[in-house]
């Protein structure tokens, strides 16, 4: 097999529907070239070998460097015009880990796929239509293209250049550093469900760290492998000088870094990580951001309130089986609390108010007894700030997501150890809510503890967090609500790594 002469590129790239703030950024510069093409990919369930078929040629690539940013270098180790030689077609198939016998002493390319590729256990064919558009950023050839196949349709984004420089301060122009670099063999056999990928996703939030290791079956389904939040208090005194301080910042980022190692040995594939309500208030945010880099090589990205409604909505949709009514799904953390309105698979209006439960409880003692005149003192303030909530239609469905819904959902179940399966789709009654707010107000946060279902490090914001809970059922006229255990991780492990879906 022969080989081109090249000069050596380095390339990052990521698939998925939506690319976060890249897209306003592509949005605003007009391409240079739109390309389409019509091409066939050669996957192998146990190779990664990028073997395509375009214009006619066989066209093979070999996984050559991983520098220490994840970037990759491709180099061509075939590129041959049809019909190609029996040897040089099982050289290509042995790239791929398959060993077929050869009948013949060339093959066309229907020959080729008809009779070595398709018989073979572990191979698959995918045709791909490639909607290209190409930009020239931070000095990177960078494309956004289209992709539509017959096992799915998604997108993906190339940033490439001789300096692997360029292409890490290029990616994190574009906002895309929290996107997980995976080559397009991979993305392509993710799409077509061939053999199973893990996946990990990590929420730092004001309050706690949470960490899912999702495993995507060839069929499409998820498999949870690890589901566990820590909470690290990241947001701890915030509200007084609008920093985050060196304490609270030095344990989240060994948490951080603990999740990003365990991540490795499970074998993931990549690792995507979101920063929420504490990061996006603070004035040092992007110093946190830093050290986490640092410390773990993990790019945290800090993302809106708006999309962190949007992707908590799409977990609770697709993990309750919404399709039909209004629905309101809410999450309530630390730092603040998102709401997405929506009727059926239509989001109609998303928002973030900063109504969390780390800073009320800081606010109004509420880590500690309290009387019923500081308890209404808090969900006063709290109804203030949770008006554009007030004079809104009942929804038909109201769903509660988050730590504060989830341990009020073990707590009525009494469960000694955390059940997700109990807790996702458990129905909380407002008067429910109400006794456990009267349980957690008459005692301080070491008695709390002893309360069967509640998470002892939540012991000290549970009070706050049920009072936010039951002023949004209040506002929003509902006596019940659904809790569902799929949160922000979810639908960001969905959105990120979930890329399969049927072509239009």
């Amino acid at each position: 097999m022969g080989s081109a002469e090249i000069t050596p590129r380095w390339e990052w790239r990521t698939f998925g529907d939506r690319f976060g703030a890249a897209e306003e950024g592509f949005g605003a510069r007009k391409p240079e070239r739109v390309q389409e093409s019509e091409e066939l990919y050669l996957l192998a369930r146990d190779s990664d070998e990028n073997v395509k078929v375009r214009d006619e040629l066989l066209d093979v690539k070999h996984l050559e460097h991983v520098n220490e940013d994840g970037l990759e270098q491709w180099l061509p180790v075939l590129k041959a015009p049809f019909p190609i030689s029996a040897a040089d077609a099982l050289a290509v198939l042995g790239r791929l880990g398959a060993s077929p016998a050869a009948d013949r002493a060339e093959y066309t390319l229907e020959e080729l796929v008809d009779e070595l590729v398709e018989p073979t256990d572990g191979l698959l064919p995918v045709r791909v239509h490639k909607r290209r558009s190409r930009y020239t950023i931070g000095g990177c050839m960078t494309e956004l293209t289209e992709l539509r196949t017959d096992v799915g349709e998604t997108r993906t984004v190339a940033v490439e250049s001789e300096n692997a420089a360029s292409v890490v301060a290029t990616v994190r122009e574009l906002g895309l550093e929290s996107f997980a670099n995976v080559s397009f063999p991979r993305g392509l056999k993710a799409l077509a469900g061939l053999g199973s990928h893990r996946f990990a996703v990590i929420d730092v939030g004001t309050n706690s760290v949470k960490f899912h290791v999702g495993e995507q079956r060839a069929d499409g389904s998820w498999q949870t492998i690890v589901d566990r939040a820590e909470v690290t208090r990241l947001g701890e005194g915030l509200d007084e000088g609008g920093k985050l301080e060196q304490e609270p910042m030095e344990r989240t980022a060994v948490a951080i870094e603990a999740m990003v190692a365990e991540a490795r040995e499970l074998g993931v594939e990549a690792t995507a990580a979101v920063g929420t309500a504490g990061l996006r208030i603070a004035t040092n945010g992007a110093e946190f951001v830093d050290s986490v880099r640092a410390r773990s090589g993990l790019g945290i990205e800090v993302i809106s309130g708006e999309e962190e409604s949007r992707l908590a909505y799409l977990a609770a949709k697709r993990s309750l089986g919404l399709v039909q009514g209004s629905v309101c799904v809410f999450d309530t953390g630390g730092g603040s609390s998102q709401f997405t309105f929506g009727s059926g698979d239509e989001v109609d209006e998303r928002f973030s108010v900063d109504v969390g439960a780390a800073r009320f409880t800081e606010q109004f003692g509420l880590d500690a007894a309290v009387s019923d005149e500081d308890l209404r003192a808090a969900l006063d303030a709290i109804g203030a700030d949770l008006d554009r909530l007030d004079d809104r239609p009942s929804p038909e469905a109201l769903v509660g997501m988050g730590g504060a819904n989830t341990n009020l959902a073990a707590v009525k179940h009494r469960l000694a150890a955390y059940d997700p399966d109990v807790v996702q789709g458990t129905v909380l009654e407002a008067s429910e809510v109400d006794s456990q707010i009267e349980a957690f107000r008459t005692r301080t946060a070491d008695e709390r503890r002893a309360i069967i279902g509640l998470q002892p490090k939540r012991a000290e914001v549970i009070l706050a967090g049920a009072c936010i809970v039951r002023t949004v059922m209040a506002k929003l006229g509902k006596d019940s609500l659904t809790v569902s255990d799929r949160g922000l991780r979810h639908g960001l492990l969905l959105e990120r790594f979930g890329t399969r879906k049927e072509p239009a």
